[in-house]
């Protein structure tokens, strides 16, 4: 995408979502307008093709199932239950998020609302407790999206740990309310496609399963100028540069996965706090273009 391209989409984005505010009651069953309304917020994302292609799939479903119901055709609720995977900061979790608002707007969700749990918010520490932690906390997450990050580790402690107990009842639960409730299980690619193996029954209850690649060079520069557009910075080529230069030797030298979007605010953060520092020892609070600009010396 070029960077006028670029600039257009962000320009595009910001007026729809004036007129979104200004439309105070919404046709739900209006699927345009909604499929336009979900276009735009997919529009913010930066790679993750394959989730906006899966997002225009279920809008396009649910269009069809409506027209289907006018001329008293048979339809049936789908399984919307996902695995995410991919290295950290790759969008998975914002992805989750989006899904649960945009599920919202169709009316399959009622609430749409985001919880984000992690093994020790299902696994208890003696018999009967974990099954209990993991019901309240699917009861919470009724009418919206479960996301349970590094869902692998629910199965780190082979046969006797508690964590099978954990995935035993969310399975339960998946069969008992298919629709009230999303569940998304997401951790790095090979891990979590040895966990689904390791319960006969979970492959066919997640018929949405998606790969989050690392972010490309040209993806991640354009993940770092909307960081710095949306605090109110602007940087030099020669700072772009730097940090390009910098987030290509972690990736080189990294013994773990990248951390993509992470490392990316990581290195933002770092290069605003050592501006700041510049600032004062420069003297130049006063003058708006040295308050807003980052410089190579900054990264």
């Amino acid at each position: 995408m070029s960077y006028a391209h670029e600039q257009k989409t962000k320009i595009r984005v910001r007026l729809r979502e004036k007129e979104i505010k200004k439309e105070p009651h919404v046709n739900t069953t209006n699927i345009n307008y909604l499929l336009q309304k979900a276009e735009f917020e997919l529009e913010k994302l930066i790679g993750v093709e394959n989730v906006k292609a899966m997002v225009r799939e279920i809008y396009a479903w649910v269009h069809i199932n409506r027209c289907r119901e006018k001329h008293q055709l048979k339809t049936e609720a789908h399984s919307m239950h996902m695995i995410f995977k991919g290295n950290p900061g790759t969008g998975k979790t914002t992805a989750a998020r989006l899904v649960g608002r945009l599920l919202k707007d169709l009316g399959y969700l009622s609430k749409g609302h985001f919880i984000e749990a992690e093994r020790a918010d299902l696994v208890g520490e003696y018999i009967g407790q974990t099954a209990q932690k993991t019901r309240e906390l699917l009861q919470k997450a009724h009418g919206g999206v479960l996301f349970i990050d590094e869902a692998y580790a629910l199965n780190r402690g082979g046969e006797k740990d508690f964590g099978k107990e954990a995935v035993d009842t969310l399975v339960k639960a998946m069969d008992e309310g298919n629709h009230s409730f999303i569940l998304i299980l997401a951790g790095y690619s090979k891990e979590m496609e040895q966990f689904i193996t390791l319960n006969p029954g979970l492959p066919s209850r997640f018929p949405i399963q998606l790969d989050f690649p690392d972010f490309s060079m040209d993806q991640m520069m354009m993940i770092a100028e909307n960081m710095l557009q949306s605090r109110d910075y602007v940087w030099t080529i020669d700072a772009k540069e730097k940090l390009k230069k910098k987030l290509d030797d972690q990736k080189g030298r990294a013994r773990e996965p990248f951390s993509n979007g992470r490392a990316i605010r990581n290195a933002i953060e770092k290069a605003i706090r050592s501006h700041a520092v510049r600032i004062v020892k420069e003297q130049t609070e006063k003058d708006i273009d040295a308050l807003k600009t980052l410089t190579e010396r900054d990264f």
